[in-house]
């Protein structure tokens, strides 16, 4: 009897042991792990099966997972770093632990794989770009003329514009994209604003930081770069509103501009038709933050 109440405890506790795995997303990946003898699968698209099966009976058993995107060429690095053995699974269970921490992953909740790799892979994008945008703006160093942090100074000043453009937009669903060209590619950040049962804002933290870091770093640098944000209401159509970076600041998009913007195609710049119940439209009046309003003009370059 005792032995039997020991195995149920032991269930109960593998149920309330929260999980992750680490999982090889495409084909490319897989590939390099193939060359490790511990490492059984043959096939990608099977090894995905097994794994989507594993969670759906680790889900069933009421087991909380997470699933971390596996990079073979971090995992070599972690293996040479900590002197263990790649060709273990021991040691690849050391590095998943280790993901579970610091890198990208997403909650299982019983959807399809499908569904969750794109998802998974986007979290990496999300992170990938942020690491790349604070290197770059911790890089920058001090103003020669003033001894200021410049990326310091630059992300309180995107800190406080993203705030002002949060508190004058019409309330609702709000969805904003920040983009910044320059070397060497274009950066974009995603924001998703909602308004909850009592009008207050929420946000998504990791979001915040990186869409704040990428217009930070825009303003930093002076790099081309602007923001667009679209508000949806129940009954009303949607907004869409824009603005260019110029300095210090943001410096609104015409009505006109941000129609022109929504219906070109970036790739051929074709005309592409207008979408039916959205409305494009000049941005409110953020105030004081503009190209010239107070703060220093640092020029990273």
């Amino acid at each position: 009897m005792a032995h039997t109440d020991r195995r149920t405890m032991r269930r109960v506790l593998r149920r309330e042991i929260a999980g992750t795995i680490g999982l090889l997303t495409d084909e490319h990946d897989f590939r390099a792990m193939r060359r490790y003898r511990s490492f059984t699968f043959d096939d990608h698209t099977t090894y995905l099966q097994e794994v989507e099966a594993l969670l759906r009976a680790r889900a069933t058993q009421g087991t909380v997972t997470t699933v971390a995107l596996f990079d073979p060429a971090d995992y070599a690095a972690f293996c040479e770093e900590t002197g263990l053995d790649p060709d273990r699974p021991s040691s690849r269970a050391r590095f998943t632990a280790e993901l579970a921490t610091t890198g990208p992953s997403v909650p299982y909740d019983g959807q399809p794989l499908t569904d969750l790799l794109p998802n998974l892979v986007d979290a990496a994008v999300r992170q990938a770009t942020w690491e790349y945008a604070s290197t770059l703006l911790a890089r920058l160093g001090a103003c020669a003329t003033c001894g200021e942090d410049i990326g310091r100074a630059a992300f309180t000043r995107a800190s406080e514009l993203l705030l002002r453009i949060l508190e004058t937009s019409r309330s609702g669903n709000r969805h904003l994209v920040c983009s910044v060209s320059g070397p060497p590619e274009t950066l974009l950040a995603v924001l998703h604003a909602d308004d909850d049962t009592e009008g207050a804002t929420q946000l998504d933290e990791a979001e915040a930081l990186e869409f704040t870091t990428v217009l930070a770093l825009g303003l930093a640098t002076h790099h081309p770069g602007g923001i667009v944000m679209r508000t949806s209401a129940p009954g009303a159509p949607d907004h869409i509103y824009g603005w260019r970076l110029r300095g210090n600041g943001v410096e609104p998009l015409t009505a006109g501009e941000v129609f022109d913007a929504y219906c070109t195609d970036i790739e051929t710049g074709d005309l592409i038709g207008p979408e039916s119940g959205v409305d494009y439209c000049e941005p409110p009046d953020l105030g004081d933050t503009g190209p010239t309003a107070p703060g220093h003009h640092h020029s990273g370059g």
